[in-house]
């Protein structure tokens, strides 16, 4: 029995590997000086680590996030993106009945000041500047806070169809 519940859980993680690649490839470039873009792939993870216990949603985030920037002509942050994606995971719950509760909404919060200082920090390391990088906060910022959004109005609309239960995950 827990063979299968593994083998299931490794079919949703790829799953969501591959919604998370997706959300993210469809974006919305920026106009600042870094050329960054705005998408709902972390929408995506949030709901991948409310529904998945946390070493698969970690799996989920990291490559579909990775693979995204490296598909997409972003591969110097590849390397960033697989940590900061996997970190988005860490505060999520998935042992709640439903997906939105208090620690899935802190966790989702979070996840504002894990992008916008994860990716300053990548791209400081990347620019050799501490100046440079401010040019992505506000991008970063509208990205985090739109994903927090989509997360909450479709968590919300999951909830009400007891998809955490039909699902059995």
């Amino acid at each position: 029995m827990k063979t299968s519940k593994a083998i299931k859980n490794l079919t949703s993680a790829s799953l969501f590997a591959a919604l998370i690649l997706i959300a993210t490839y469809f974006h919305t470039p920026m106009p600042n000086a870094n050329g960054g873009y705005i998408h709902i792939g972390d929408a995506i993870i949030y709901l991948c680590a409310s529904m998945l216990p946390l070493g698969y949603s970690i799996l989920a985030a990291a490559v579909g996030g990775a693979l995204c920037d490296i598909i997409s002509g972003y591969a110097l942050y590849a390397p960033a993106t697989l940590i900061i994606k996997a970190l988005l995971c860490i505060g999520f719950t998935s042992k709640e009945a439903k997906l939105l509760n208090k620690k899935n909404c802190f966790a989702s919060a979070l996840g504002i000041i894990i992008t916008i200082g994860g990716y300053y920090i990548a791209e400081a390391v990347i620019y050799q500047s501490f100046v440079a990088p401010i040019a992505s906060i506000t991008g970063n910022l509208v990205q985090s806070i739109g994903s927090l959004v989509v997360y909450i109005v479709v968590a919300i609309a999951l909830d009400k169809s007891d998809v955490k239960k039909k699902l059995e995950l």
